[in-house]
């Protein structure tokens, strides 16, 4: 039966449903399809709300909103302007601008597509007067907005922790590492191509250029220390941080640096409305599907399937890196993240993997496909806010893709990279 439901389902896909609504359809056949079962429809939407029945998904939307507000003031600017005093001296200095403000913004938003929205308003075209080329600055923008999801705050681990029940903490302190090495690699493929390709060098900013752009900066440097910081010495709960996130890009905006006027406030609450909504409802549609998943056992049939190859816990993560991997090049990472991690979950346990560690490396994975075509997302994202043709961003995303897929191979390979900064904060 649960060949016919993952059939029935991708016909849905195929002929344009929405993945949530295909879930829910797929699932309702599936349990018309049940022999002799007593249930009926009424399990349908009892699961949907048990599937999003977790508070800490409330920080979701929280977390959404701080992003929204923070571009929608226009301090991704203030963050442009400080990275360029901080690191403008150096030869293609605005690739590097561009990591480097995808790290901080990345401790805001939790949000890969947001921040390649913002930041490509800004620098591809500048990027583009300065001669760096179309596809190339597409390519450093998006594999910059990779970091999104992966440096806390993180979306795709708030999904996580509330599908494996794992604590937000630890794998918010799991994705340190390896964002800060995924960053500091792609920013030394932005130094190798200034050399290759002769971009020019920027005045270098002066002590006091840099400490005027610190101090306009501040208040949103601050925002991810309160997050991280809040959580980390339990001053917060991660629902808490979220709130106070959220209430904390809303002050500075309208107050400190009156960037918020109504209309423009307005469409910030709307689109973090919208942002929530999608995730949420693929949240609550996952709820029947992934039960009747379960019901099937579905998720055995897979872990004997990878312990058979080897029952060693690094090759069965290799295993599942190779299937996450061509899933990533067709899903986005939060439908993949529904439609597997309740099959996937249990073989991590099986394996004897560590779940924030297994858990990290599932993220890192399925956010490299947002750089892989056919689906990547992000390429898409910069394709349309730069006006970059989406097959110049392609051919340029090669050494950033490359390094990514290394550091993925450490991650799996050396799970103290994950796991040693989750270690500090007890059991």
């Amino acid at each position: 039966m649960i060949a016919w439901l993952v059939v029935f389902f991708l016909a849905l896909l195929l002929i344009g449903f929405d993945v949530g609504f295909g879930m829910v359809v797929a699932a309702y056949g599936g349990l018309l399809a049940q022999p002799d079962s007593f249930l009926d429809g009424t399990i349908l939407p009892l699961n949907m709300v048990g599937g999003v029945d977790h508070y800490v998904l409330v920080s979701i939307p929280m977390f959404i909103l701080a992003g929204e507000l923070m571009n929608g003031g226009g301090l991704t600017l203030r963050l442009v302007d400080w990275s360029q005093a901080m690191v403008g001296n150096v030869r293609g200095s605005l690739s590097q601008v561009a990591i480097l403000t995808n790290v901080v913004m990345a401790g805001v938003s939790g949000s890969g597509a947001a921040d390649a929205a913002a930041t490509g308003r800004v620098l591809i075209p500048a990027m583009r007067a300065r001669g760096y080329g179309d596809g190339y600055a597409g390519a450093v923008v998006a594999a910059g907005a990779v970091l999104g999801p992966i440096i806390p705050p993180s979306v795709p681990m708030i999904v996580y922790a509330a599908m494996a029940n794992q604590s937000v903490l630890k794998l918010f302190l799991g994705g340190v590492v390896p964002g800060l090495l995924l960053a500091l690699g792609y920013m030394a493929i932005c130094a190798l191509q200034a050399r290759r390709r002769g971009f020019e060098r920027a005045p270098a900013s002066g002590l006091h250029d840099r400490l005027s752009a610190t101090g306009k900066a501040l208040p949103v440097l601050l925002l991810p220390v309160i997050i991280l910081g809040g959580i980390r010495f339990g001053l917060t709960t991660d629902t808490e941080a979220a709130s106070i996130a959220a209430l904390y890009a809303l002050l500075i905006g309208v107050l400190y640096y009156r960037s918020l006027p109504g209309r423009r406030l307005w469409d910030s609450f709307l689109e973090a409305g919208r942002s929530s909504t999608i995730i949420l409802f693929l949240l609550a549609a996952a709820g029947p599907f992934g039960w009747l998943i379960s019901e099937s056992q579905v998720n055995l049939v897979i872990a004997r399937g990878v312990l058979s190859i080897s029952s060693d816990p690094l090759v069965g993560l290799l295993v599942v890196n190779l299937l996450l991997l061509v899933v990533g090049c067709f899903l986005e990472p939060l439908p993949a993240m529904i439609i597997f991690l309740p099959a996937l979950i249990p073989i991590g346990a099986d394996l004897g993997l560590d779940p924030i560690h297994f858990g990290v490396v599932v993220i890192v994975n399925l956010m490299i496909g947002m750089l892989t075509p056919p689906v990547g997302l992000l390429l898409f994202v910069v394709s349309a806010v730069g006006d970059v043709h989406i097959g110049r961003v392609i051919r340029e995303i090669g050494p950033f893709l490359l390094w990514s897929l290394a550091v993925l191979v450490l991650l799996t390979a050396w799970p103290g990279l994950v796991l040693w900064l989750p270690s500090t904060v007890g059991p």
